[in-house]
């Protein structure tokens, strides 16, 4: 199956790496220990700074450290893009696993459940309009043929589970909205991860299938769901016994670790399952009524697990911006115009798809939630494995589009301040 081949084809990427200028002149500096000690130091410093520039001005530090990205990585140097690649698989797996369990523990289910049709029509209708209009934008603008533009407008077509719920948590927004844009975000990321392969297999073999689609994506959201509610039931309980003990919550990111494994063995995306765990460990006192278990009379939020996603997620953006890989003007001009239909095309799909269940502040913030992420930059890199036409234009292209909707995203939420809510403070 195309999905057990995806790790391989990430080790085959690097292979291809082989023949790009793997290290510059100054490497022996500057990717020695201390340097890289250094700017690691910066990120942190960087992301605690953007934390509080947010909640002062409500204007997300997201693009800020994508941009930083771009001048520490293929602008000065001194974090080659090579070496980047190398480390893609693991680095974007942590990322994955860990703010996927973070979000999942800061939904509530009722609001999953209540939400969880708006969320699959807005993906469902968003992931079309944006593979549509990018699609468009490249057989028209580029001169590429459909099936290459389409696959390209797939890996741009939904938007980044991870940096869509590293906002909405930190948005005046109701439950139901989080819910709703962060569920949204996790179904196109299994849409794009699915329908990518399902394009490039059917590009490598010169023929159609449109069932193997359908069948990947049955299969990987029954993978994911049976993974993520068959161990976070039980795992919710056994927490409860073992709630002081130590280690108890290296255990559980053990435990998350495994899921993945098991999730991209068995043919999912990894991202499901660690989303479904976190839900059931985030909702347990819904879930001792239901199965009557006993709770801990005292829960706290775990100080170790609020550092470790800050840190994964300041590094994650700026992870995204040092796989820039600068292209031709071109590139650059449509990319910018699949950016800005990507946004166009959101504003009457959430209307449709929305009507007036939501107020128009969560209405005008789910309309500004298009940021593409790492997911898209991975999948554009797999061309380049399969010697695919054009393949060395998918990672330059896909980069202009990650990055010019994140900062469409950061104007539109900027925009959006005018209509929050007088009983609501982004402060809070």
């Amino acid at each position: 199956m195309i999905f057990n081949n995806f790790d391989v084809d990430l080790f085959n990427l690097f292979k291809f790496q082989d023949q790009i200028p793997q290290f510059s002149p100054l490497i022996g500096n500057i990717l020695s220990p201390p340097v890289l000690l250094l700017a690691g130091a910066i990120i942190i410093f960087l992301g605690v700074a953007g934390e509080i520039f947010f909640k002062k001005t409500g204007i997300p530090d997201i693009a800020f450290l994508m941009i930083l990205g771009v001048f520490i990585g293929p602008i000065l140097g001194i974090i080659p893009t090579s070496t980047v690649i190398e480390i893609v698989p693991y680095f974007a797996s942590v990322a994955l696993i860990l703010i996927m369990f973070d979000g999942g523990l800061n939904l509530d289910i009722r609001n999953v459940i209540k939400t969880a049709h708006y969320a699959l029509l807005l993906s469902i209708l968003g992931f079309l309009a944006s593979l549509v209009s990018v699609a468009l934008v490249m057989f028209y603008g580029l001169g590429w043929g459909m099936i290459e533009s389409i696959l390209l407008g797939t890996m741009v077509g939904g938007s980044s589970s991870i940096i869509v719920f590293s906002l909405v948590r930190r948005l005046p927004v109701s439950d139901q909205t989080k819910s709703m844009l962060s569920l949204e975000s996790a179904i196109t990321d299994i849409l794009v991860t699915i329908t990518a392969f399902v394009l490039i297999e059917m590009l490598v073999s010169q023929t159609i299938e449109p069932n193997l689609a359908v069948l990947s994506f049955v299969k990987s959201i029954g993978v994911g769901l049976i993974l993520g509610f068959g161990i976070g039931i039980p795992w919710s309980f056994l927490t409860t016994k073992f709630h002081n003990a130590q280690h108890s919550y290296m255990m559980t990111i053990g435990i998350l670790f495994v899921i993945f494994f098991a999730e991209k063995s068995l043919g999912g995306t990894g991202a499901l399952a660690p989303l479904i765990f976190g839900l059931m460990l985030g909702n347990k006192p819904i879930l001792s009524r239901y199965l009557k278990f006993q709770l801990p009379e005292i829960q706290l939020d775990d100080p170790t697990h609020n550092q470790l996603t800050f840190l994964v997620r300041s590094f994650f953006f700026v992870f995204v911006g040092l796989l820039a890989t600068l292209g031709r003007i071109e590139f650059v001009f449509f990319g910018i115009i699949a950016a800005i239909l990507i946004y166009a095309t959101r504003i009457p799909i959430v209307k449709l798809s929305l009507r007036k269940k939501f107020s128009t502040f969560d209405s005008k913030i789910a309309t500004a939630m298009i940021p593409r992420g790492l997911a898209a930059a991975v999948m554009a890199t797999i061309p380049l494995t399969m010697g695919l036409k054009n393949a060395e234009y998918y990672p330059q292209i896909v980069f202009v589009i990650i990055l010019s909707s994140v900062v469409i995203t950061t104007i539109a939420l900027t925009k959006t301040k005018s209509h929050i809510p007088k009983d609501v403070d982004f402060n809070d």
